[in-house]
């Protein structure tokens, strides 16, 4: 099933026995970038392009202020319980 499309923006593709994947060419286009951080928030892996020069990629994308912690937290705490609701949905707890 390597390049099945189960969403727009969802592709499914094979885990080979060593652990690798293959990321589609669109999206190796799309990110122009030769290297990913793969970032395991439990239930789910997310796959994020790292610039080839992160300095460079960075500089001036935070010169003005960010948003309140408080902000953040709710954020992150929101992301949290729809995580958890969609395990227990999954797991059928």
């Amino acid at each position: 099933m390597t390049g099945l499309s189960i969403a727009h923006d969802t592709t499914v593709v094979r885990v080979t026995a060593n652990g690798s994947i293959s990321l589609p060419a669109a999206i190796r286009r799309r990110w122009g970038v030769g290297r990913v951080a793969v970032i395991d928030r439990g239930d789910l892996a997310v796959v994020r392009a790292v610039p080839d020069d992160p300095v460079d990629y960075y500089r001036g994308r935070f010169a003005g202020r960010g948003p309140d912690t408080d902000v953040l937290r709710a954020r992150d705490r929101a992301d949290e319980i729809k995580a958890e609701r969609a395990k227990a949905r999954r797991t059928g707890q």
